[in-house]
């Protein structure tokens, strides 16, 4: 994502340096000599004898001695620089154009710009070190918008730890062709590798062939499958799914539903009973990172119906700009527990903001 904002900061660096060059004091074309120190002598003049004034001579000296100092001084005051409102306010339209290029929602550039310019602006850096040092401040407010998620699998021990006897349910929402399904495929596998036994719920009863489908993933991770026939109440297909669990003291039910467009206001009621009804832990969104402002609608109206807790984001390796990462953190201050890089069940990975960072190149 950052490839282009590294190259801007680059010559913006560059510029900055060639400007505030401009209007430094110049230095001496050559270095003052060091007066020779005459030795104290005396000599006659006329019928007197003259004697140097030795207070004088070393006053003199000490003088030459300042002035190199002096010029010292002014070579480090001018090896610093501070960047003015005004140098800044040149680039930031540039750079908020670069930001929307890469996905992130006007709100979110607007944001990042005012941080930047709150922390760099007045701030006295060394030349060499501006293009760091806004690196680093970039790096800072990235830090700040996206919010570090829970450990999944020690949130699911810590409700089995206390002896309720209920499962762990999970369930995920997102519109249609976000990869839901094969997410919570995924997510199976990963926790079965942790020694956390799991149900799927196919509470997508609308799609055709999507309990065909869940039932295929459940059969290559060897995770139980509850299903009812197409046209049923998903609200009761994911009840049921949370009654076989407690039955069979199985730790987590994660339960797929239909997709829907966050504009289908009736699909969303529907959704919104599963919620009321089931009382999931935890309500994960599911959407593509490459969707850009799109996603950011979507977290929204899902956010709004049944109140998210957390977000998947698919397609991330495919996603070289990573603004839809920093977008729906932003918006909805819900962390994102994962992000899926590919096809296969091991291809998710838990989300870490510092890999995150590194791989936007800064």
């Amino acid at each position: 994502m950052f490839k282009f904002l590294k190259e801007k900061l680059e010559n913006w660096t560059k510029k900055i340096s060639k400007e505030t060059k401009a209007k430094e004091i110049p230095k001496p074309k050559t270095k003052p000599k060091k007066k020779e120190i005459i030795p104290p002598m005396k000599f006659n003049v006329g019928a007197k004898k003259y004697e140097p004034d030795l207070e004088k001579l070393e006053e003199t000296i000490k003088k030459t001695e300042e002035k190199e100092s002096f010029f010292k001084k002014i070579k480090t005051k001018v090896s610093k620089i501070k960047i003015s409102e005004k140098d800044f306010e040149i680039y930031a339209e540039e750079l908020e154009m670069l930001l929307l290029e890469n996905n992130v929602a006007l709100e979110v550039t607007e944001k990042i710009i005012q941080k930047l310019k709150e922390k760099i602006i007045g701030k006295e850096l060394l030349k060499k070190e501006l293009e760091e040092e806004i690196k680093e401040i970039f790096k800072e407010i990235i830090r700040e918008i996206l919010i570090a998620p829970p450990n999944l699998t020690e949130k699911i021990k810590e409700k089995l730890s206390d002896q309720s006897k209920d499962p762990y349910v999970i369930l995920f929402c997102g519109i249609n062709g976000s990869g839901k399904t094969t997410t919570i495929a995924k997510i199976a596998e990963n926790l079965k590798n942790r020694k956390i036994s799991c149900v799927l719920a196919a509470a997508d009863t609308f799609r055709a062939a999507s309990i065909e489908q869940i039932k295929e993933h459940g059969k290559k991770v060897g995770v139980r499958v509850i299903s009812h026939e197409y046209g049923a109440d998903p609200t009761s297909v994911a009840f049921d799914a949370i009654k076989y669990a407690k039955k069979s003291f199985i730790d987590c039910v994660l339960i797929d539903t239909a997709g829907r467009m966050h504009t289908e206001k009736n699909l969303l009621k529907e959704i919104e009973k599963i919620t009321r009804v089931c009382k999931p832990d935890l309500k994960i969104f599911v959407g593509e990172s490459i969707t850009g402002n799109d996603a950011i609608e979507q977290v929204k109206s899902f956010d709004w119906s049944i109140g998210i807790d957390g977000i998947v984001l698919t397609k991330a390796d495919i996603d070289e700009k990573g603004g839809t990462s920093l977008s729906v953190g932003y918006v909805t201050k819900k962390p994102i527990y994962y992000l899926g890089t590919g096809q296969a069940y091991d291809k998710i990975e838990p989300f870490d903001k510092e890999k995150f960072i590194k791989r936007l190149g800064l």
